[in-house]
Order: C-alpha cells, then sequence, then structure tokens
C-alpha cells in the first residue's frame, strides 16, 4: 500500500560509534567518506534506513557494508535531527554504539566508505555532518558511566 503525503518527509539514518582499547587507549571506528556530501571527510559508519529493516538490523548492515566488522552488540544512544544537520535536506538519525575485543578491530573500507579505520579519542580528526558533536557527547556519557575507563 502506497500512501501520498502533503508535507515534506525527513530522511531516517542510522550511525555507529563502534569503541575498542588499542595498547591501553580508547579508540573509535571511522570511515572516510567516499561520496558527497563531505567526500574524503572522516564520519562514523552509517546510512539510511531500508524501509523493512528494524533500526538496529540497518546499523549492524551498514556497519558490515562500509567496515566489513560484524558480531557488535549495539545498543541505542540518542537521536539527532537538528534542521541542516545534513545538507541534503532533513535528516533525522540514530546513533547506536558498541564495543569490540581487540582481536575484532580488522575493517576495510567499502561500499560507499573510501577508507575505515580506528583513532584515538584524543586524536580525532575533523569529521562530517554533526558526528563531532555525537561522539563528543557519547564520549561524556560513556566516561559518566565508566564504560570507558
Amino acid at each position: 500500500m502506497t500512501y501520498t503525503y502533503s508535507y515534506p518527509r525527513a530522511a531516517v539514518t542510522v550511525d555507529i560509534a563502534v569503541f575498542t582499547k588499542l595498547e591501553q587507549k580508547w579508540s573509535i571506528l571511522l570511515i572516510q567518506r567516499g561520496n558527497p556530501p563531505f567526500v574524503n571527510c572522516w564520519a562514523l559508519p552509517g546510512g539510511f534506513i531500508e524501509m523493512d529493516e528494524k533500526l538496529v538490523e540497518s546499523a549492524l548492515r551498514e556497519l558490515k557494508e562500509e567496515t566489513g566488522l560484524t558480531g557488535v552488540d549495539l545498543t541505542q544512544f540518542r537521536t539527532y535531527g537538528d534542521p541542516g544537520r545534513d545538507p541534503r535536506g532533513r535528516s533525522v538519525s540514530v546513533v547506536f554504539f558498541g564495543f569490540v575485543n581487540p582481536s575484532n578491530t580488522n575493517v576495510k573500507g567499502a561500499d560507499d566508505a573510501k577508507d575505515a579505520g580506528w583513532y584515538l579519542l584524543d586524536e580525532l580528526p575533523e569529521m562530517a555532518f554533526d558526528h563531532q558533536l555525537i561522539v563528543k557527547e557519547l564520549i561524556q556519557i560513556l566516561k559518566h558511566e565508566n564504560k570507558l575507563s
């Protein structure tokens, strides 16, 4: 069944923050975008949901497609949807996070990600969209909950 609405609709996306401890320091997984907007910029893995997927299924799919990483237990964090966060139009993103053992850190950029890699939390590059804000707020919460100690 198809519906037509007389008002504009926002796109829904998922973004995924995956953490690991490498050489006793916390790192986060980022991808280098291969497509506009923000081509070549670093960002959280993520993308648009499919209409028949649960949100966490979209997050797991995007994580696997863009980085090859699987077997991550994800937790929903927050939703970000301020106007202007995506130059392509109104976009609402549901953010998930998870942790992986250092033995599960082999990643490679694929699909629309040019590259993928682990970045120390105190050496993060400039990021696309509002991902700098997302990571900052997530780190604050995880430190407060002693999950990044």
